[in-house]
């Protein structure tokens, strides 16, 4: 390892400086240069986050989250499918067991099992890991921390899809992420791709900065950051993936941030996009399609392949 993770214990309250790229909730959202990366301050107590995440955040803040994810299952696989295509190749056959942390319902750990991965998952939420065991997984109910960790084995693939934006100390859980991976094996890492370039021209049309919600968000990673982050710590990085930029919407008049009825609409209509790509057999085009976003620092989400050496 090149540096220790920059937990608690090593980044002192004074220590988090830096310009402030927005502010919104009474948070500030700076860029940090102790961190590597944008965050909010102040940072909330952790029991109120474990409150948060493991009680309330499906049931009062996404009510409709599990119903509309098994609704856009379909859909979902596609980039499921991309993640695992990327890793069969990076992996020798004989290298399919993977934990899913922040595993949410389940349905990319079900489509990795399908595939014949040795597979489980780990998710705060009770209402989301039960829907995942009504799956059929392999599932444990809890937060992620270097503790825990400990108890869990060593894999050869690490997946982390949309959880460094929510927890207060992302470099400690990375560090951890490193610690479960066998020699060789890789972190899939995915946060969405904020303070972009279709982000900052459509606020410059005079939208408000709708992606920038602490307290559920709490750090902003870009392509760049959050690789210069995963170097640091000793990976190495191997591919990089996104998804269809929604900012587009905004960009040609469709307020979506105003409206959650447009917002599901241009949802949907970004779901036709990829499916009706896959389903006239120009898959390939689809995924070459957002490997140069991604190369472009473009796409909605950043989505890293991280290898341990």
């Amino acid at each position: 390892m090149k540096i220790e993770a920059a937990g608690p214990d090593r980044i002192t309250w004074q220590d988090h400086h830096g310009p402030v790229l927005s502010s919104q909730n009474g948070y500030d959202v700076i860029t940090c240069a102790a961190c590597g990366f944008a965050h909010a301050v102040p940072l909330p107590p952790p029991e109120e986050l474990s409150a948060e995440y493991s009680e309330r955040y499906y049931r009062d803040e996404k009510p409709t989250y599990l119903s509309h994810a098994r609704e856009d299952q379909a859909w979902a696989r596609l980039s499921q499918d991309d993640r695992l295509d990327v890793l069969e190749r990076l992996l020798p056959s004989s290298r399919r067991r993977l934990i899913d942390i922040g595993c949410g319902p389940g349905f990319f750990l079900q489509t990795a099992c399908a595939r014949g991965w040795q597979g489980e998952g780990l998710e705060p939420s009770q209402q989301a890991s039960d829907h995942a065991r009504s799956l059929g997984l392999r599932v444990h109910q809890g937060f992620f921390s270097a503790e825990r960790a400990g108890t869990l084995g060593r894999f050869d693939v690490v997946h982390m899809n949309n959880v460094l934006e929510h927890v207060p100390d992302p470099l400690t859980l990375l560090k951890a992420a490193y610690d479960l991976l066998e020699p060789g094996g890789f972190l899939v890492v995915g946060v969405p791709n904020d303070f972009s370039p279709l982000q900052i021209a459509a606020a410059a049309q005079g939208l408000p900065h709708w992606w920038v919600a602490p307290p559920h968000h709490l750090n902003y990673f870009d392509f760049s950051s959050l690789s210069a982050v995963l170097e640091r710590l000793g990976f190495v990085l191997r591919e990089r993936q996104t998804s269809f930029p929604m900012e587009m919407f905004l960009l040609m008049g469709e307020n979506y941030t105003a409206e959650p009825a447009l917002g599901r609409a241009c949802h949907t209509r970004r779901k036709r996009f990829d499916l009706a790509l896959a389903e006239t057999g120009l898959n390939e085009v689809r995924q070459h399609f957002y490997r140069v976003l991604a190369d472009a620092g473009l796409g909605r989400e950043a989505i890293i392949f991280a290898g341990r050496p």
